[in-house]
C-alpha cells in the first residue's frame, strides 16, 4: 500500500480540524450561539489536528528512515571497517590477515 497518500491525507484532515475549530472558536467568541460539529467543540477538534498531524509527521518520518536505511547501514559498516583497519595498521598487526567482515571473524572462518 502506497504510503504518501495516507500521509497527505493525514495532513488534509489535520490543516481541516484545525481551520473548523477556528471557526467554530469565531462563532463562540462572536456570538451567544455554541456551535458544535458533529458533537466535537473548537478544543476537540484541536486535539484531533494534533493527532492527525503528529501521527502524520511519524508516519513520514518512518518512510523516510526505511527508504535511507541501506545507504545509512553501508556507511556505518565501512566506517567501522575503516577504524579497525586503522587500529591494526597503528598496532602493527599484519592488515591483510584481518577478515574482510566482522560476521567472517566470529563464524571462525
Amino acid at each position: 500500500m502506497p504510503v504518501l497518500p495516507l500521509i497527505d491525507l493525514l495532513i488534509m484532515v489535520g490543516w481541516t480540524s484545525l481551520m473548523a475549530a477556528g471557526l467554530l472558536k469565531a462563532i463562540r467568541l462572536s456570538t451567544a450561539y455554541r456551535p458544535e460539529l458533529l458533537g466535537l467543540g473548537p478544543a476537540d477538534l484541536v486535539v484531533f489536528a494534533g493527532a492527525c498531524l503528529l501521527f502524520g509527521l511519524a508516519l513520514a518520518a518512518r518512510t523516510w528512515v526505511k527508504y535511507h536505511e541501506p545507504k545509512l547501514m553501508a556507511q556505518r559498516r565501512s566506517r567501522r571497517q575503516e577504524g579497525e583497519r586503522a587500529l591494526h595498521e597503528a598496532e602493527g598487526t599484519n592488515v591483510s590477515a584481518l577478515p574482510a567482515t566482522p560476521r567472517a571473524a566470529a563464524d571462525g572462518s
